[in-house]
């Protein structure tokens, strides 16, 4: 996953240096930043692929295929924050999970530009660029930071951001950068690293159906401050 990530990251990191170039036409970047999805997918299906022949693969391009390993999918998200990376905001991931049965057992999420990895292992803890990472530990409301995304119909009475990489966001809660992350109407690729991400740095999720790859809803967050925070989205 790591060689996979690394390698595709090279792509990513040379088209976000083009982009700039070519804000000028309405057409072109959203055409480009299809085109470096296609290209980073490619090297990272043909890495994992290289690796473990018979798994099945959940991707967001490339869609499912099911190979003779159905009890393994790699889930992967070529480039989690497409929209930044259309705009030329250096922020956006790399995400690439694998599931085994209904489980999530180890995932992976690369902020190429930052050059900041962030990956988990089911029963072996979580680590940022190889330093073990825990949630936060405030309890306060008023204390904490939280992120979301996409609309919603009631904006929750929290102080939060909204930052446009689903993943990213999973990853800093399991960093303990932001203290909890909600989220409706999500993809099974742009979160499904973070879920194992949250779970081995000590945060709390709400049940995730992995059989389902659309509209999910996902509330992560550090043990001390789940409570208060499922309180204040008793309506989301």
């Amino acid at each position: 996953m790591i060689k996979a990530s690394e390698k595709a990251s090279k792509i990513l990191i040379r088209d976000f240096g083009e982009i700039e170039n070519l804000q000028v036409s309405k057409k072109g970047p959203s055409d480009f930043v299809t085109n470096s999805d296609l290209k980073a997918e490619k090297i990272i299906l043909e890495e994992l692929i290289k690796a473990r022949p018979n798994y099945s693969i959940i991707s967001e391009e490339n869609g499912i295929k099911k190979n003779k390993d159905k009890n393994n999918t790699w889930i992967i998200d070529p480039i989690d924050g497409t929209i930044n990376f259309l705009h030329g905001i250096p922020h956006f991931a790399i995400s690439i999970a694998l599931k085994t049965k209904n489980e999530i057992v180890s995932g992976l999420i690369f902020d190429p530009i930052k050059n900041e990895m962030f990956f988990a292992e089911k029963n072996n803890g979580a680590f940022f660029n190889n330093q073990r990472i825990r949630v936060s530990k405030k309890n306060q409301i008023n204390d904490s930071l939280f992120a979301t995304g996409g609309k919603n119909k009631n904006e929750p009475d929290l102080p939060f951001r909204k930052s446009g990489c689903a993943a990213l966001d999973m990853a800093y809660v399991a960093a303990g950068r932001y203290d909890g992350y909600f989220q409706n109407n999500l993809n099974l690729w742009d979160i499904a690293a973070g879920i194992v991400l949250v779970k081995e740095a000590g945060g709390l999720l709400n049940e995730i159906d992995l059989s389902v790859n659309k509209n999910i809803k996902v509330i992560a967050s550090s043990a001390d401050i789940n409570s208060k925070l499922l309180e204040k989205l008793s309506n989301f």
